[in-house]
């Protein structure tokens, strides 16, 4: 695992660098979880494993530092990636965000030039308001979450038998996780579905075939974004069917959808 420095939080992030071909495929996770935990076996599928790979895990989550002073914005989360991957000499690369990691990805698409070539955003949030994660989170004081929320919100995860995410909830900084939800759900200008509808670049939207028909597939359609449907899956759609995440995305690599 490799670590990058954020001088001006005295912070590591850290990541996976998998060596292969360009271009490099970049992971980001989303609410609660952790790209070295949630990725892997879709990394390990064959149309993926020759290409570079960076598995990042954002700030406050996984194995990176969470450091108390952060904010922990999505656009601070967004231009720390994009740092990171400006010293590591990325460009045009596949950015893979899923759920909060595919609202990041968009505003790092929005505000780099030439660090992504195309966007593969699996079940981001693309408008403001609270999910099924987010809603509990946020309907407590980040003071709150700390001190028994984020306990609870693990054994609820538990005891609704999602064990894996439950493991990387209890990883995560309770505060970073609770600053995270309310900046993901909070208004903001362009919102995330504004801000994807602008890139001018090859994008396509993921979803889990447990979550279709979505009303959304039309309208993402008409702003030129690729819609792909994952058999079997639900939103976690790179545990349930990694096989089927790998091959869109090695499609869309390949301009195949």
């Amino acid at each position: 695992m490799n670590a990058y420095y954020v001088e001006v939080l005295g912070a590591y992030m850290r990541y996976h660098d998998l060596p292969g071909r360009e271009p490099a495929i970049v992971f980001l996770h989303g609410l609660g979880s952790a790209s070295s935990s949630y990725f892997p076996r879709a990394v390990a599928d064959p149309r993926l494993q020759e290409h570079r790979t960076i598995l990042i895990d954002l700030l406050g989550y996984g194995y990176s530092d969470a450091p108390d002073r952060f904010d922990y914005r999505m656009e601070g989360q967004a231009e720390i990636v994009a740092a990171l991957l400006r010293s590591l000499g990325i460009s045009g690369c596949a950015l893979v965000g899923h759920s909060m990691g595919g609202s990041i990805a968009i505003l790092v698409a929005a505000a780099t030039k030439r660090i992504v070539g195309r966007l593969i955003v699996a079940e981001g949030n693309l408008d403001p308001g609270p999910g099924m994660v987010s809603g509990p989170i946020t309907a407590m004081t980040e003071e709150e979450f700390v001190a028994r929320g984020h306990a609870d919100f693990v054994q609820a995860m538990r005891s609704a038998g999602f064990p894996d995410y439950a493991g990387t909830v209890q990883a995560c900084d309770p505060a970073a996780l609770h600053r995270s939800a309310v900046s993901l759900i909070a208004p903001r200008r362009p919102t995330y579905r504004e801000a994807l509808a602008r890139l001018r670049l090859p994008r396509t939207f993921v979803y889990g075939e447990k979550n279709t028909p979505n009303p959304d597939i039309d309208r993402l359609e008409g702003d030129g974004v690729a819609v792909r449907v994952i058999p079997g899956s639900g939103h976690d759609m790179m545990i349930d069917n990694p096989d089927g995440f790998a091959a869109i995305i090695a499609d869309a690599i390949e301009d195949r959808g």
